[in-house]
């Protein structure tokens, strides 16, 4: 029975189950200091008990500390060989994922949650949210319960070890576990505990806290106090703050503050059994160690705080006896080991959420660490660079199989670690010293990227793939159709455990730490471009992929990461393709080639034809860009790869193969090199030119030479143009041993002869000149008979202007900088990027290392470690050095490949520089050769400079002797041009004597004052000009750009003339510069000068070089008319613009983060445009940016100036204010309710939108469809001042041109009102005096109660409950008081047609209605005059109301002659309700009624109380005094009303007449009571007088009153109610009515009338979503997937319904799929695809073709649908079948009929034959 009751426990107090002996003593060690008399007892003692007493026994000879089970003697950190399951720790949550959350734990480990280890509600709820198939998006997923850096209790799981020798830890946070050794009894207020929503009640929380028996409660008040909102399975910290019935029910409180806290004390009952980590306990510093401390806390547990935890501020403050505050960490039952923490961040007021949980450095490998402290039996902390503390365990500080030697460790100076990952609750960083780890090229996902090849290990081999470890941290998956590019059968042959394999990366999550790889040989050995984002995929590329699906319609292909692009029909094949699937297959590799990609939208249009045509980017598609090449033009072009001879590009944005030869670099040969060793892939270079073309690729030339000479157009374009005695520039094309050969542009070549190359004796033409190297020719003979020329390279025969050699100087120098810059950037080494900032003549301090075997020295600097530092021998002369000599030098070179710098210690070169002097001439001394480049001295200055090696391009030196060296002097002086060049870096710039061309008229200083003052640089040669303003020059177009026109004017300068300078008045919506072409001459005047930065050259040239340019003007009337210099060099200006100016601007471009458009008026005036201020247009308004295109013209006017800051903005729409009548833009800024809209307007201006100015016909809730920002069209309406309008929304008045209809017209005035006796308009506020509507934005009129509602509302209050404001309310214009603006309006059904505004659900009382009255009064005149008369002469009292009790005495009680006689009318008004119809009184009073039939005249009717009499005498006029009726007119109403009572009475007993009236409904109700005919009836009688409220009622009676049993009467009404609210209610309301029909009506047939509904009444999209609901619920209903199907199929979705009914198969069983199938070929039959039907039933009839019924129906169809022929076809194909007879012959007889109806006389006999044919051959069959 003990066992019994224990399972099934009784009423009453929870039993509680007693401790066993084994825990009692537990107990009692727990709390040592407490002494107990153990009880003497006789009973027997068991077995467990005598082993206890001997084991106390034992551990009396022991001391007394050993007797306390948790006592510490030494510390050390928490390791995973300590863990158990079981173990108690505090954990933070580092990751979340769908299934699993990564929590970090003490010292550094890390574990892992599963889903299933939450609790266990929410692991209920996960299954059944499983096991029924459900969608779960509403389902509360990890990572909406969890959030990184919660700090959680969890309890060890399980300790799984794997083959690789790691432990995977597994933790649980379920309070059942975690609070496991607690009880409902050990429960106490103040405690702190853990707990998951176990279910939301309607007033807070159900926690479990793990304990059974226990309810825990958290208040919802306590939990929105704490900012929480809760929801199933969360995990919350608690504080208990009430405990009742012995723990059974708790009480939490969820306060951060308060639980954080929160301190544990000795009161609270805590043990080593039932302590909990996470706990605040007060603590005593018990012993002070080197690893740790060791705390008492709970007056006699002790503690261990590892070297981790202790605070790092008090690190030597602690001291024995000292009192701290410290949480619990973790507690280890089994040795009683319990850990603490004193970290702040763990403290108050932290503690439950952590800040730092991940670290961006993990995976970073640090130099230069060092020790800081060892603890030998965990590990040791390391001093990171930058200063702050890692930990490293011992394991990772030493390899796998070696020992841990802290020794060792300690002695090294500098260690290389890597941060393998941070611990949250330590706030550390780990460290590893293993040499794997440090080279592992992948340590984290996040290092993987998509296109990467890797190698890995098989792991195992699963059903649906190959799971593959990458590193020790990243492991992998290769899906099946991934391991090879052919689907294997059988992949274990292939594939072995343990083998490596190489793989590439198909796609990396990091988030879900997952990662696909592919073993398709295609894919991994692809040498094409990696498709890794839709940016890679340029138009033009071509790259591997994978065929992920196959259509009819072409086929998908995938890439890596998310990148797929579709390959339609047309580009599968060069051949016609049909059926794709017989052409390609899931998982094939293929090669594709990219058509079009949007980037931004994620699209790609593929092809295969174009890859096997071999197409060219450009060719073959229209719709693809195409490079239009052309000799000369300036193109961009990204390098895409390298190549030994030079680089391979892509010319933007056509993405055009290029290639650009490596000594087309530069026009110095020793420059190319360099650059080339510069440029990396994926650099941009500008301004290339194209210099021919090949079938495979463009060639493009940098060297700014051929560059220039093509742009100011190449003096032969051909042979026929060459003359003699032209001069040409070109480049060495090939050297043979009789001469050079020199190619040119446009494809000419010329040989130099041996004799030719050089004004000195030339013995071997090998070299005399490099391949590539630029140089000048002249033509010295031409063979035209071959076709072929000779030219001369000697520098004596041809020209060298002074100022080229000067800019090649310039550009090399600077091409030099730009290189050596972007090589050390790139390595990103501090030694490269101090080498960068080095240049010629700068000066550095220096070590000799030591002198080398070739006399030269070398040196060191702590500056440039890692760079070679030389002197030569020459650099050495005169200066004594020794190894350690600390000394000065002299940089002359700086060589970033090498990396090398060369110095010099010439003592001339280090004494103090002198000021140089322009114009000034010094002899010059060669120091260093580099390449092209010479560095020499200038005198004794001591001032170095750079000179070009040679003073002409085509300069050369014969013999080795002639070979300049350093310490040769320069032949001939250098005369200082400028003494500091910025060009040069700060060098002088000089020129040589020698060999220079200096203009005849002005000297070299001259030159230079005359550059300095007026010259500008031109942008594309740099060259030297002297135009000025107002000059007329003739200009060449060399380039078209949408704001500006590049022209080349005389001697190769460039120009610039802006778009306002093109053409006068230009259209708006032209393009100006489009109207010219390159290369069209025209005349042009200089108007001013620019300073512009040059992107000609490389985009490693001329960093920030600024050029001035001249700026001109096309304008004829500024070309040819004079015009006053400073008039052209002031320009309009801006100051003297005024508002309301039209002017013509050009769009330049559109910002979108302010919502302006920039455009350009003048080229120093631009101004803004407001995007409100572009069109009028509210669609055109929501693209803004394509309003207009860059370069385009448009008419502007001037809005404002303003002068602080200096702008300018102008208008688009043609209006620059607003005035009332103004159509404009404006953007809603705030929507307010029962108020309006408040719009943002153009110009600064604010308005507002009433809500009557709208809309032109009213509706509910008209705000609904506005939100903030939204633009809308709007009419200035009325200007309020202070830049506020007025403003209105109506269609009516923002597109006065068209004639819009209009419902409800403004209303402008109150005389307005009296032409409209009829309106509507919204309420603004039900108040005392009535309800206020609203009629326009000024008028709002009154609506007395009285003139409300028909019926009688005592309570006002209650007119505010069904009247809300904003409500649309038609009413009626009573009256209208123009003096004082007072409207009296109606709204009684009466008057305006409409329902009443008081729903009759509410059964108020009627009022009475005035014509109603006075019938009665008519009629019962003459019943009342008779005994009144007869009253008058007896002149009896009136007797009291109260003893009234008979309907005869009603007479007497008006008899007050004198009242009567004053006003009869109110004899009248108090009428009673007369008796049937038959009473009547003539001369005296009739006695032919009974008294019961009469009623007393003060009872008032049904529903209608006294004081509502009372009212309605006041409502009402009094009548005049009825005159008395003749006997012939009393006779003539006698015989009307007995014909009108003998019609009622026929009407009744004819049951096919429809009643007319509501008493009539109410008698014929009586008898059918359960007639849903009649209750439908008796709704469309009051639909039909517009009472909704009466007809919604009447449906709610007749739920009420039919009968349980007639389900079907009930769901007629219930499918009429749903009708209504379709028609006249809400969507709410008839969902409403749907859900409640659904409760008393079987489900099916509620979901299809609703269907049904929603379809008639055109709501496609309500009825899809009932029909999907329907699918969903009832699957199995061949019905639902019927109806479906015919819904679809009406709809014109003949291919949805056809995909339905394969849905349909999969749910149906096999035996309904032949019907369903026949049902949706009918449909097809009826309102598809005829052809489509025809198709369904041959298929069925082929799987069953003896059912004869479906012949029947297939045959029915084809007769209505199809022609004579098919209908033949059939018949014949249905009398061949082989079936009964009996069934042909009935086909036999259809067909018969059908020819005699439809054929003729020789079709009839056909089938009388046939059927004669069939008769023979059965008998033949019988006989035989």
């Amino acid at each position: 029975m003990a066992s019994t009751e224990e399972d099934f426990p009784r009423g009453g107090t929870v039993k509680t189950t007693q401790p066993t002996k084994p825990e009692k003593s537990h107990v009692e060690v727990d709390n040592l200091f407490e002494t107990r008399a153990p009880e003497v007892k006789k009973k027997r003692k068991s077995t467990n008990q005598q082993d206890e007493e001997q084991n106390a026994k034992k551990g009396k000879k022991t001391k007394e500390d050993s007797l306390k089970l948790n006592t510490a003697s030494s510390v050390d950190i928490l390791h995973l060989k300590d863990l158990k399951v079981g173990t108690l720790l505090l954990a933070c949550v580092k990751e979340v994922t769908d299934f699993e959350i990564v929590v970090g734990l003490p010292s550094g480990l890390t574990g892992y949650l599963p889903v299933t280890n939450i609790c266990e509600s929410y692991n209920k709820l996960l299954s059944e949210k499983l096991d029924s198939g459900e969608n779960v998006e509403d389902f509360a997923s990890l990572p909406h319960l969890f959030s990184p850096g919660c700090v959680v209790r969890a309890v060890v799981s399980s300790l799984v070890e794997s083959r690789e020798g790691h432990v995977s830890l597994k933790v649980s946070i379920n309070p059942k576990e975690v609070n496991k050794a607690l009880t409902s009894g050990s429960l106490k207020a103040g405690m702190t505990i853990s707990g998951c929503v176990e279910s939301i009640e309607d007033h807070g929380y159900l926690i479990d806290i793990g304990l059974s028996g226990t309810k825990a409660f958290l208040p919802k008040p306590s939990a929105k106090a704490a900012k929480q909102e809760l929801k199933l399975g969360q995990y919350v910290d608690c504080l208990l703050e009430d405990v009742k019935n012995e723990g059974r029910l708790v009480r939490l409180s969820v306060d951060p503050a308060a639980i954080s806290e929160a301190v544990a004390d000795a009161d609270h009952g805590w043990t080593l059994s039932n302590l909990c980590p996470g706990l605040l306990v007060n603590a005593k510093i018990k012993k002070v160690t080197v690893h740790g401390l060791i705390l008492e806390f709970l007056s006699s547990f002790s503690g261990l705080v590892d070297f981790m935890h202790i605070d790092p501020d008090k690190t030597s403050c602690y001291k024995n006896g000292d009192e701290v505050l410290a949480r619990v960490l973790y507690v280890e039952p089994s040795t009683r080991q319990v850990g603490l923490s004193l970290r702040s961040h763990l403290l108050p007021p932290g503690g439950s959420v952590l800040e730092s949980v991940q670290s961006e450095r993990v995976g970073e490998v640090l130099h230069g660490c060092k020790v800081a402290a060892v603890h030998f039996h965990s590990g040791a902390i390391l001093e990171l660079p930058d200063g702050t503390k890692a930990f490293g365990h011992k394991n990772q500080l030493k390899e796998p199989k070696e020992p841990f030697n802290p020794s060792h460790l300690q002695a090294q100076a500098e260690i290389t670690c890597r941060i393998t990952d941070f611990s949250p609750l330590e706030q550390l960083h780990l460290i590893s010293l293993r040499k794997s780890t440090i080279e592992a090229p992948f340590f984290r996902y996040n290092d993987l990227k998509s296109g990467q090849i890797v190698e890995g290990t098989i792991l195992s081999l699963a059903r649906f793939g190959l799971f593959v470890k990458v590193t020790d941290h990243i492991k992998g998956m290769v899906p099946r159709i991934h391991m090879a590019d052919v689907t294997l059968t059988n992949p274990e042959k292939k594939f072995t455990v343990g083998n490596k394999i190489k793989c590439r990366v198909l796609s990396v999550d990091v988030a879900g730490r997952k990662l696909t790889l592919t073993r398709k040989k295609g894919m991994v050995e692809s040498p094409l471009r990696v498709f890794a984002t839709y940016a890679d995929a340029r138009v033009g590329r071509i790259g591997h992929g994978f065929v992920v699906c196959v259509k009819e319609f072409g086929c998908i292909v995938r890439f890596y990461g998310d990148v797929k692009g579709l390959v339609p029909l047309r580009e599968l094949s060069t051949e016609h393709v049909t059926i794709p699937q017989q052409l390609f297959y899931v998982g094939q590799v293929v090669k594709a080639k990219v058509l079009q990609c949007d980037a931004e939208n994620e699209k790609l249009l593929l092809s295969f034809r174009a890859v096997v045509e071999g197409e060219t980017e450009g060719q073959g598609q229209a719709n693809k860009p195409v490079f239009n090449f052309e000799i000369g033009k300036n193109v961009e072009a990204r390098v895409v790869g390298k190549v030994p001879g030079g680089l391979n590009l892509a010319i933007l944005p056509e993405e055009a193969p290029a290639h650009l030869p490596m000594m087309h670099l530069s026009d110095h040969a020793s420059n190319c090199p360099l650059l080339w060793e510069a440029l990396q892939e994926g650099d941009v270079i500008s301004d290339a030119v194209c210099l021919s073309k090949t079938k495979q690729n463009v060639i493009l030339t940098k060297k700014p030479l051929l560059r220039a000479c093509l742009e100011r157009g190449a003096a032969a374009t051909e042979f026929s143009g060459l003359q003699l005695g032209l001069e040409l520039t070109g480049w060495v094309k090939n050297v043979m041993p009789y001469g050079v050969f020199v190619e040119f542009p446009h494809g000419l070549y010329g040989l130099a002869p041996k004799a030719a190359m050089s004004d000195r004796f030339v013995a071997s033409t090998e070299g005399v000149f490099q391949m590539g190297q630029t140089v000048r020719a002249k033509v010295t003979n031409l063979d035209e008979e071959k076709r072929r020329f000779l030219v001369s390279l000697k520098a004596s025969e041809l020209s060298s202007p002074e100022e080229e050699g000067q800019e090649m100087l310039t550009r090399g120098l600077q091409e030099r900088k730009a290189a050596t810059e972007m090589i050390s950037g790139r390595d990103g080494s501090d030694a490269l990027q101090q080498l960068s900032s080095l240049a010629v003549g700068s000066r550095l301090k220096l070590t000799v290392d030591e002198l080398l075997e070739d006399a030269s020295c070398s040196f060191s600097s702590d500056d440039l470690s890692t760079v070679s530092i030389l002197a030569s021998e020459h650099h050495l002369a005169g200066v004594t050095v020794t190894s350690g000599q600390m000394v000065k030098a002299v940089v002359l070179q700086v060589d970033p490949r090498t990396p090398q710098v060369h110095v010099s210690l010439l003592p001339a070169l280090l004494s103090k520089r002198k000021t140089l002097v322009s114009g000034s001439k010094h002899e010059a001394q060669i120091l260093h050769i580099d390449g092209d480049f010479a560095v020499v001295s200038i005198g004794d200055t001591a001032h170095v400079t750079v000179v070009p090696l040679t003073a002409h391009l085509n300069e050369t030196f014969g013999s080795e002797s002639e070979q300049p060296k350093a310490g040769d002097t320069l032949r001939g002086q250098v005369i200082i041009v400028e003494p500091v060049s910025e060009a040069l870096n700060g060098l002088p710039l000089v020129s040589r004597e020698a060999g220079v061309s200096v203009k005849p008229h002005l000297s070299a200083a001259a030159a230079a004052a005359v550059a300095r003052r007026e010259r500008t640089i031109s942008e594309g040669r740099g060259s030297l000009h002297s135009f000025r303003c107002g000059d007329v020059v003739t200009a060449l177009v060399s380039a078209i750009k949408p704001m500006q026109v590049r022209l080349t004017l005389p001697g190769d300068v460039a120009g610039w003339a802006h778009v306002s300078e093109v053409l006068e008045d230009p259209e708006p919506g032209s393009f100006p510069t489009s109207t010219l072409k390159v290369g069209q001459e025209m005349q042009a005047r200089v108007i001013g000068g620019r300073d512009v930065v040059s992107h000609k050259f490389l985009p490693i040239s001329h960093p920030g070089f600024v050029y001035s340019q001249p700026v001109l003007s096309l304008l004829p009337r500024k070309v040819k008319e004079p015009v006053d210099r400073n008039v052209l060099e002031a320009g309009i200006k801006m100051d003297d613009l005024l508002p309301g100016q039209e002017l013509t601007c050009y769009a330049s471009k559109y910002i979108s983060a302010i919502k302006c458009l920039e455009v350009a008026v003048t080229p120093k005036i631009t101004g803004t445009v407001e995007m409100l201020a572009m069109t009028t247009n509210a669609k055109e308004a929501k693209r803004p940016e394509k309003l207009v295109k860059v370069g385009q013209a448009m008419k502007a006017k001037v809005v404002s100036v303003s002068t602080q800051p200096k702008r300018l903005f102008l208008s688009l729409t043609g209006t620059h204010t607003l005035s009332p009548g103004n159509v404009v833009i404006a953007a809603v800024s705030k929507v307010m309710p029962r108020v309006g809209l408040l719009l943002k307007l153009p110009f600064g201006g604010k308005g507002t939108a009433s809500i009557l100015d709208l809309l032109d016909s009213y509706a509910p809730n008209p705000l609904q469809q506005y939100s903030e920002d939204q633009l809308v069209r709007c009419c200035i309406l009325e200007d309020n001042g202070k830049n506020k309008y007025h403003v209105s929304l109506r269609p009516s008045r923002t597109h006065p041109d068209k004639k819009l209809p209009i419902t409800d017209a403004e209303v402008l005035s109150i005389e307005d009102l009296k032409e409209r006796p009829v309106l509507q308009g919204y309420v603004a506020a039900v108040g005392d005096k009535g309800i206020f509507v609203r009629l326009s934005r000024t008028i709002t009129g009154r609506v007395e109660y009285k003139k409300a509602t028909n019926y009688y509302v005592k309570d006002h209050s209650l007119y505010s409950k069904h009247v809300a404001p904003d409500m649309l309310l038609t009413v009626k214009v009573l009256s209208v008081n123009s003096e004082n603006s007072h409207v009296e309006l109606s709204t009684l059904p009466a008057d305006t047609g409409k329902a009443d505004i008081i729903p009759e659900s509410l059964r108020l009382p009627l009022r009475k209605r005035l014509e109603k009255k006075r019938k009665r009064k008519i009629t019962e005149s003459t019943v009342v005059e008779a005994p009144l008369e007869k009253k008058r002469k007896k002149k009896k009292k009136k007797p009291n109301a109260e003893d009234n009790d008979s309907g005869v005495e009603v007479y007497f009680r008006e008899e007050d002659t004198e009242s009567t006689e004053k006003d009869p009318a109110k004899v009248l008004a108090s009428k009673s309700s007369t008796g049937p119809a038959r009473l009547k009184v003539s001369a005296g009073f009739s006695w032919d009624a009974t008294l019961s039939s009469l009623r007393p005249a003060t009872s008032a009717p049904d529903h209608q109380s006294s004081a509502e009499e009372e009212e309605e005498e006041e409502e009402q006029p009094v009548e005049k005094k009825t005159q008395k009726k003749t006997r012939k007119a009393q006779e003539a109403e006698s015989k009307r009303e007995e014909a009108e009572l003998r019609q009622q009475e026929a009407e009744l007993m004819d049951p096919a007449q429809r009643p007319q009236s509501t008493h009539a409904f109410e008698r014929l109700l009586l008898a059918s009571p359960n007639s849903s005919l009649v209750w439908l009836q008796y709704m469309a009688f009051h639909l039909q007088a517009t009472e909704i409220e009466q007809a919604r009622a009447v449906a709610e009676r007749a739920l009420k009153t039919i009968s349980f049993r007639e389900e079907q009467e009930k769901l007629n009404v219930w499918v009429a109610l749903m009708n209504l609210e379709n028609m006249y209610g809400s969507e709410e309301s008839l969902q409403k009515v749907f859900e409640r029909a659904v409760q008393y009506c079987e489900p099916l047939p509620v979901y299809q009338r609703l269907a049904d509904i929603y379809a008639q009444s055109d709501k496609i999209k309500e009825a899809e979503d009932m029909y999907k609901s329907m699918v969903k619920r009832f699957r199995q209903e061949p019905a639902v997937w019927q109806s479906y199907g015919a819904f679809l199929v009406r709809q014109g979705h003949s291919d949805a319904a056809n995909a339905l009914l394969q849905r349909a198969l999969k749910s149906l069983s096999n035996k309904q799929h032949v019907d369903l199938i026949t049902k949706f070929a009918r449909l097809e039959f009826q309102h598809g695809d005829k052809e489509r039907g025809k198709s369904m039933f041959d298929k069925v009839l082929t799987s069953y073709p003896k059912r004869a019924d479906l012949w029947s129906v297939f045959i029915d169809l084809m007769i209505k649908h199809g022609s004579q022929q098919e209908v033949r076809e059939l018949f014949d194909r249905v009398i061949h079948l082989s079936v009964a007879v009996k069934k042909i012959k009935f086909f036999f007889k259809r067909y018969l009929e059908y020819e005699k109806k439809n054929g003729t006389p020789d079709t009839i006999q056909a089938v009388k034959q046939k059927a004669l044919e069939y008769v023979e051959s059965k008998g033949a069959e019988e006989a035989s």
